[in-house]
């Protein structure tokens, strides 16, 4: 941890992001298949441009989940989104559907057998992370920064500010002193409006909503609040720039306070290290801050294509251990299975629970009642402290 004074930035985009609309379609084109049978394997990915969306990957599935499900379901999330522009519309945007069988040498690696078990769906590393600058356990400034778009989305879609269009991004910068966040420095914000709207009018709407999201006293300076500096966002989503699915992994995750790993999320089923071992991370290295183990704690994972067990198991604690680090990794890998079906098991992800994290952060949300976002849930506490300090 740097002490000393210094900034940090990160950004956040919306749900109307041209990279989050495609992340959004591939997520619930993997809802529809998990729904239909929860053992399905999807690799899905989304290209979204001026009225046309394309859809290419590789599934294992149930029949039922066809081209005509898919399209409607695409059609479906552009319009909950709230893209109905003469530029991109979900019902009149062209749909091209490119979607394939799982290639066999893949499931032969992946799928259990005889005294096999299941085995990773890919190599790779993942990171997870927490800290205790915000009640959530994540760094204040992806925090704050998905706290104010999600407040101006649920304005536009309550009908409270309908001036307002899908696509935006935030920035916050904070100042910290020794590691601690201090008050923002810098914020910006950029947001489709309506062609009648001024920046005027827009800024005003803008500040209430960065006002509410930020802690009491930490406003920047009135010189350092940037909204729509270009002066104009009236074109914006797919129409205004391409989207693609997986390329705001950062946003996805710490807001790059913390390493991340090299997979995206969005559009891969939980068989898919790249996502449910990522989520597994987040949820033990959670649990240990949430413990009071340490004050920041980093964890890796590594995995090895059809290889069932983890590869290596990193814990560091940035200096802020409460108790030796080999031994807070040796008590996490007592308390959870992590391979592929442990962890899939133990977070019970085999469910239609993906669509919901396509915009503001895959990390940092309440749990729901049906099982959602089950990786932010503390119940690892009792029995982490009981394997440290027994």
């Amino acid at each position: 941890m740097r002490r000393g004074k210094y900034l940090f930035t990160s950004e956040s985009v919306s749900e109307g992001h041209p990279d989050k609309v495609c992340d959004r379609v591939s997520d619930t084109v993997v809802d529809a298949y998990l729904a239909a049978d929860g053992q399905s394997r999807v690799a899905v990915e989304t290209l979204a441009t001026t009225n046309r969306i394309v859809l290419a990957g590789e599934v294992r599935g149930p029949s039922s989940v066809d081209a005509p499900l898919i399209e409607s379901l695409a059609r479906a999330a552009v319009k909950d989104i709230g893209y109905a522009q003469d530029g991109f519309h979900w019902e009149n945007m062209a749909v091209e559907n490119y979607i394939h069988e799982q290639s066999i040498d893949i499931a032969r690696g992946v799928d259990a057998s005889g005294n096999k078990d299941e085995g990773a769906g890919d190599q790779g590393i993942m990171f997870g992370f927490a800290c205790r600058e915000t009640t959530a356990l994540m760094p204040a400034p992806i925090h704050l920064s998905h706290q104010i778009l999600r407040s101006l989305a649920e304005a536009r879609r309550s009908g409270a500010e309908p001036g307002l269009g899908p696509d935006a991004k935030s920035q916050v910068t904070l100042e910290y002193e020794d590691g601690k966040p201090q008050r923002a420095t810098s914020v910006v914000v950029s947001t489709q409006h309506a062609e009648d709207m001024d920046q005027d009018q827009i800024k005003e709407i803008v500040r209430s909503h960065v006002i509410a999201a930020l802690p009491e006293g930490w406003m920047c300076p009135e010189s350092e609040f940037y909204v729509n500096p270009t002066g104009r966002f009236v074109i914006g989503g797919p129409d205004g720039d391409a989207g693609l699915t997986g390329r705001k992994i950062i946003v996805d995750t710490y807001g790059g306070a913390s390493p991340h790993g090299g997979g995206a999320f969005s559009g891969k089923d939980p068989t898919k290290v790249d996502r449910s071992a990522a989520y597994a991370a987040r949820y033990l290295a959670k649990n240990v801050v949430a413990a009071e183990l340490a004050e920041r704690c980093i964890i890796q994972l590594s995995y090895a294509i059809g290889v069932s067990k983890p590869l290596s198991v990193y814990v560091n604690c940035d200096g802020t251990a409460q108790a030796d680090e080999d031994k807070i990794a040796q008590a996490l890998q007592e308390r959870m299975d992590l391979s592929p079906r442990g962890i899939r098991e133990h977070l019970d992800l085999s469910r239609p629970i993906y669509a919901r994290t396509a915009a503001y952060g895959h990390f940092g949300r309440e749990p729901d009642a049906d099982g959602g976002f089950s990786w932010e849930k503390t119940d690892l506490v009792g029995d982490l402290l009981s394997l440290v300090n027994g």
